[in-house]
């Protein structure tokens, strides 16, 4: 049975990647669809320069969640207690949930604005969706599956 301290380091792993993923997620939708392709802004429902201003404030947005989660990862590392396997379904976890979130509260509930306005948003919708699904279940498969070394480590103090 692991002891809580066990616990803290285990939590502690998941939350760092959690924080990162969110945060290379969110840096990484603001570059690409609010930047680089100029799909949409943050906050659609306005002026263009509401919209750029709501996209700076998600882009810092992006980069506290990324940089607490590295301070985390560094914080791990340094008292060697980092679980590479949990720590990456933490960060699939918070790329799957963010994804989900803004697929289906900011695009579909609130209406803030869209992944593309186009005739056939549902396309983009259902890959955008689905690709959330799947990658957060990924994420929670690492984060729930034994790993080899736990197995060992298990095996080793029952005997």
């Amino acid at each position: 049975m692991k002891n809580n301290n066990d616990k803290e380091v285990s939590r502690r792993n998941m939350w760092s990647g959690i924080l990162f993923g969110v945060g290379l997620i969110a840096f990484i939708d603001e570059t690409v669809f609010h930047q680089l392709l100029r799909w949409h802004h943050f906050y659609d429902k306005s002026t263009t320069d509401i919209g750029l201003i709501s996209d700076g404030i998600f882009h810092a947005f992006s980069w506290f969640a990324t940089i607490a989660g590295l301070f985390l990862f560094a914080d791990l590392r340094r008292r060697n207690g980092l679980i590479f396997q949990r720590w990456l379904g933490g960060v699939l976890l918070g790329i799957g949930v963010f994804q989900l979130y803004d697929g289906l509260i900011q695009h579909k509930w609130m209406r803030i604005h869209q992944i593309r306005y186009v005739d056939n948003v549902i396309v983009y919708d259902i890959v955008w969706n689905v690709s959330a699904f799947i990658i957060l279940f990924i994420g929670l498969f690492l984060l729930f599956r034994k790993s080899q070394n736990s197995k060992l480590k298990e095996k080793t103090a029952n005997e």
